[in-house]
């Protein structure tokens, strides 16, 4: 299990489908630059992105009009 939780990335009441979302694209974007220059990495590219979120360097935007009505 990846650390930190997904409780501790999703802050202001986002989706955790958002968030498992923009990790795997930022996974995706990491595992790309790589394989274009020719490196390799230490670290998996889904722990670095699941890191880069949790640390902030990375945020993503929920679009509140996706979200279901509750009506």
């Amino acid at each position: 299990m990846l650390r930190p939780a997904i409780s501790q990335i999703a802050t202001k009441n986002e989706s955790y489908y958002s968030v498992v979302i923009a990790v795997a694209k930022r996974a995706r974007e990491i595992a790309d630059d790589l394989y274009n220059n020719n490196e390799t990495l230490e670290e998996k590219p889904v722990k670095t992105a699941v890191e880069e979120f949790a640390g902030r360097k990375y945020s993503f935007i929920e679009d509140p009009s996706l979200r279901e009505s509750k009506d």
